[in-house]
């Protein structure tokens, strides 16, 4: 049997029972969890900002923890996470009290820092992505810089003998990659392993995508036991091969489509598809179908790592003002069209001063805008959503204001909701540059 390794969750509002099931019954060596997309690190910073006292790491990592430390700790498992996000030495504590709680002080936890440099701008050099800026001159609108760490820092704990490892910004297949690295001995010139290997770790990091979720498309693609998706587990051989599997008496599928559709998924260049471990080249993958629910990959291709890392930077952008109201019954379509002239009418009025300002009709054009077609009937219900991006909180909070009073200075048959709630709320835009990587140190704090 080959070194198993399994998803745990494929971003931070992941369902936890899949986690349990497999670190239960899918005789694992390795459960890694990725809790961070994207806008991860940008919704911790600006919760950091609301509440001083937020702790900076996964919301659900006790929830988490406690659905599968039991299980990992009978199977001999080892947990690899993200879920340090932009604390993981907290992170670290947490699950050590837990582990303290169940009588398990021997248990060894690594919380792996660096990847947080917003104290480092002046290292970031080369040009933002997005606009072509230098950091140096937005350095007063930057409240976050967060670089892409690889396998490297993962691998030094585990040879430490840890047996969770807890860390902040890791690129997603590098958490799955690492042990891989660690258990065969793979060395980082060793190109062909490594690019398979994070291959495989791109087909495990978006958990249930490759075991029928975001798949399932009725009367075309058709998959058993939707409520019961299971993670996928991957069967990793010392020359990289794996056979892609899921716990058994468990719903979904995992064919040659499914591996497919996940593989592609958040790829810009199939032939380059950039990492910190290495380049992968997908076009080159060998994908057969060996027996029910089992899906052999090989023969992933690609080249070296470069000599830079991506970093993400938290950007303040100002405010946004969100919004809705609703109309339902006949002509219900043009209320919501007379509301939406009304409303960019009493904007100017009152004087809102926006950078975009969006009025959605929901059901009729929310998703495409004005390319959407015209409905061939008129609906019986339209939300209509109101959002406009400020500079400055006032003119969101107008916004917000102007959408209340159509409650009783609308249009007849105006629903609307009492206005609990903070509707205003920070822009923090997520803007990306490089930097290099012999300028990044990541630390190990064993715990």
């Amino acid at each position: 049997m080959g070194l198993r390794i399994g998803s745990g969750s494929a971003w931070w509002g992941d369902r936890i029972t899949p986690a349990a099931a497999s670190a239960k019954y899918g005789k694992l060596d390795y459960l890694c969890f990725e809790t961070m997309a994207e806008a991860t690190i940008s919704a911790a910073q600006v919760k950091k900002r609301q509440q001083p006292d937020f702790n900076g790491y996964d919301t659900h990592l006790e929830e988490r923890f406690n659905a599968v430390l039991k299980p990992c700790l009978q199977n001999g498992t080892k947990i690899i996470s993200n879920q340090g996000w932009i604390n993981p030495i907290g992170a670290a504590e947490k699950v050590r009290s837990l582990l303290n709680r169940m009588g398990h002080e021997d248990i060894k936890i690594a919380a792996i820092t660096g990847s947080l440099i917003s104290h480092s701008l002046s290292k970031l050099t080369y040009p933002i992505f997005e606009n072509q800026k230098l950091v140096s001159d937005i350095q007063h609108e930057i409240i976050s810089a967060e670089v892409y760490l690889g396998a490297d820092p993962i691998v030094e704990a585990l040879s430490h003998d840890a047996d969770i490892v807890l860390t902040g910004r890791v690129a997603d297949p590098s958490l799955f990659l690492a042990p891989m690295i660690h258990e065969f001995g793979w060395k980082q010139t060793d190109t062909a392993f490594i690019c398979q290997g994070s291959g495989i770790g791109h087909l495990l990091e978006c958990g249930a995508q490759i075991t029928g979720g975001y798949f399932l498309d009725p009367g075309f693609k058709e998959i058993s036991e939707p409520w019961n998706l299971a993670f996928p587990i991957a069967e990793v051989e010392a020359d990289g091969s794996a056979i892609i599997s899921k716990i058994e008496n468990s719903g979904g599928v995992i064919n040659r489509r499914t591996v497919l559709e996940q593989m592609f998924y958040e790829v810009h260049d199939p032939h380059n598809y950039i990492t910190p471990d290495c380049v992968v080249d997908f076009s080159t993958a060998v994908i057969e179908e060996v027996s029910e629910n089992k899906v052999a990959v090989n023969h992933i291709g690609g080249k070296p790592r470069t000599d830079t890392l991506k970093v993400s930077l938290g950007v303040l952008e100002g405010f946004i003002g969100q919004e809705m109201f609703f109309f339902a019954g006949p002509g219900c379509l043009q209320k919501a069209q007379i509301a939406k002239d009304i409303l960019e009418k009493r904007f100017e009025i009152i004087g809102v001063v926006a950078e975009d300002i969006r009025i959605d009709f929901i059901g009729v054009n929310a998703i495409h805008g004005a390319i959407s077609p015209e409905p061939a009937i008129d609906p019986y219900e339209v939300g209509i959503r109101v959002a406009g991006r400020t500079q400055l909180r006032i003119d969101a909070e107008k916004i917000c204001s102007e959408i209340d009073s159509m409650a009783v200075s609308g249009l007849s048959g105006t629903g609307k909701s009492v206005p609990f709630g903070e509707r205003v709320r920070e822009v923090i835009g997520l803007w990306s540059t490089l930097i290099d990587r012999n300028s990044i140190r990541p630390s190990i704090c064993y715990i």
